[in-house]
């Protein structure tokens, strides 16, 4: 994985906010870049399978330096879809869970996202047979790092910008405060937020949408 720091978006902003220390500017595109990960789901990352041991429920997520989950997209155990689950699902449908006992051990259903560093499996994986976790998850940055993979970066790069200006430009009684200008790109990032958004669900690889008639006879 390539890197590409935050700071490199600095001289594409700077002109918008003049005096802005760098420092304040790099703050707020990591935030930005963290918002819009989190918004668009546009950091997808295929985790190295994990093997799972038996009445182990509580597993370390498998990503890159630097980065936390934020959803799961896909996971599979073994060529079967596993569900993402609330934590209050589970717990209905499993009372004693995380009981890790043999009686309530069994293959594993689903998967339930308790923190940024874990995930867990349900029930608790008996010893039938070596269960094999293939998961597809969601990342954003973590908020101590300078940079992100750069190919996610150049992808997302003007929506950033947007998101880094709207909240810069609100800062109060600066040279460069102007909340009308602010206005504007907060504007310009829900659009194309949104639109960047689509496209991840959609998948740059799919063609439009098209409606076709069905012959009557």
């Amino acid at each position: 994985m390539t890197t590409r720091l935050f700071s490199s978006l600095v001289n594409r902003l700077a002109s918008s906010v003049p005096g802005c220390p760098q420092p304040v500017i790099v703050t707020h595109v990591r935030d930005a870049a963290i918002e819009v990960c989190e918004r668009t789901l546009a950091w997808r990352y295929e985790q190295p399978d994990i093997r799972l041991t038996p009445g182990v429920v509580d597993y370390e997520w498998e990503i890159p330096g630097g980065t936390e989950v934020h959803a799961v997209i896909t996971a599979a155990s073994n060529g079967t879809t596993i569900v993402s689950k609330t934590l209050e699902f589970i717990h209905d449908n499993y009372p004693n869970y995380p009981d890790p006992t043999t009686s309530e051990r069994g293959t594993p259903q689903y998967i339930t996202h308790v923190d940024p560093d874990t995930f867990y499996v349900v029930p608790p994986p008996n010893d039938a047979v070596n269960y094999d976790i293939k998961m597809f998850v969601a990342l954003k940055p973590l908020r101590d790092t300078t940079g992100m993979d750069k190919s996610i970066l150049d992808d997302i790069e003007t929506v950033v910008m947007h998101a880094a200006l709207q909240s810069i430009l609100v800062i109060p009684e600066q040279t460069w405060t102007d909340r009308e200008l602010a206005a504007y790109h907060a504007k310009q990032y829900a659009f194309k937020g949104a639109e960047r958004r689509a496209r991840t669900n959609l998948g740059s690889g799919r063609s439009a949408m098209t409606v076709r008639a069905n012959p009557l006879a």
